[in-house]
């Protein structure tokens, strides 16, 4: 019979203590200027590089016995490397997880931000695949590392001003470009461009880990975070309005839209599935409640 895999067979959270600290330190770092990339020695993990393992690393770096783990994957907390991710983390921590974004207090994400607003007591982490936004620019990371020493940011306004001529808008779908803290231009991961502004001014900690390309970044509490754009053409968010999820009836908040092939019917349902089922919980309580 197949031995199962126990936590007491590895060191807690897997990596060793020493790379926890240079992880760490790196975090620091990251903390002190917000939007800098920081280098760190990325360690090898039993997943593939490109699979979130910046983000691990850096959850397995600042996760201890009593903290609560959530995970999720593009808003569903039940994709394969959501719940790859937890089984590895759970394997070898023994933490408890959760689909509720207000009871964990570390929440590792691809893709999104989840729909109620983080605490100052929780950390977000979030999978970056390429954390330089002026790779568009320059594919030399000397090059890059340059223009952001300078504050060298031309580049990147010339792509979005040719983006704005081919396609009449500036605004990238996901990994539209931000300005921290006034200075350093940097790709908020892969997350929809109307998660944006729930960077600014934020009440808990944002980091960005780069597994395959070896760099940590962070967004402080309480950071000033601006979407590039122009004057003339200011930001806008993805128009969500007179949608509803057909599950929950959330409205104002970020939709998966699901077609269905047999009617030609188009639904609506919340990206982020832990809000969601947290909504109907709540409905459900209620109902309960009323027949009483």
């Amino acid at each position: 019979m197949e031995k199962m895999t126990d936590k007491n067979d590895y060191n807690f959270a897997f990596l060793d203590e020493g790379s926890k600290r240079e992880i760490r330190r790196s975090i620091l770092h990251a903390i002190a200027i917000p939007g800098y990339q920081v280098p760190f020695g990325s360690r090898e993990l039993p997943i593939g590089r490109g699979w979130g393992t910046g983000g691990i690393q850096l959850t397995m770096s600042l996760i201890g016995p009593d903290d609560m783990l959530k995970v999720i994957d593009q808003g569903n907390d039940d994709s394969v490397n959501a719940v790859s991710i937890k089984r590895l983390i759970g394997a070898t921590t023994g933490v408890k997880t959760t689909a509720d974004s207000a009871e964990a207090n570390i929440i590792q994400s691809r893709h999104r931000i989840p729909e109620e607003p983080l605490r100052e007591d929780q950390v977000l982490v979030l999978q970056v695949p390429t954390p330089e936004p002026l790779r568009s620019v320059d594919a030399h990371e000397a090059v890059t590392r340059q223009l952001h020493a300078d504050a060298e940011y031309t580049g990147i306004w010339v792509n979005l001003f040719e983006q704005l001529l081919m396609r009449g808008s500036a605004f990238r779908g996901a990994d539209h470009p931000v300005m921290a803290d006034g200075r350093y231009v940097m790709n908020p991961s892969p997350i929809p461009r109307y998660d944006n502004p729930k960077l600014n001014q934020a009440e808990c900690l944002y980091l960005f880990g780069a597994g395959r390309e070896k760099k940590i970044y962070a967004v402080p509490p309480h950071t000033k975070v601006e979407s590039l754009a122009f004057e003339d053409h200011p930001f806008r968010q993805e128009d969500m309005s007179g949608r509803k999820c057909r599950l929950c009836g959330a409205e104002n908040v970020y939709f998966d839209e699901i077609f269905d092939a047999k009617t030609g019917e188009r639904f609506y349902q919340c990206s982020d599935t832990g809000y969601c089922l947290k909504r109907r919980n709540a409905q459900e309580q209620m109902e309960r409640e009323d027949r009483i």
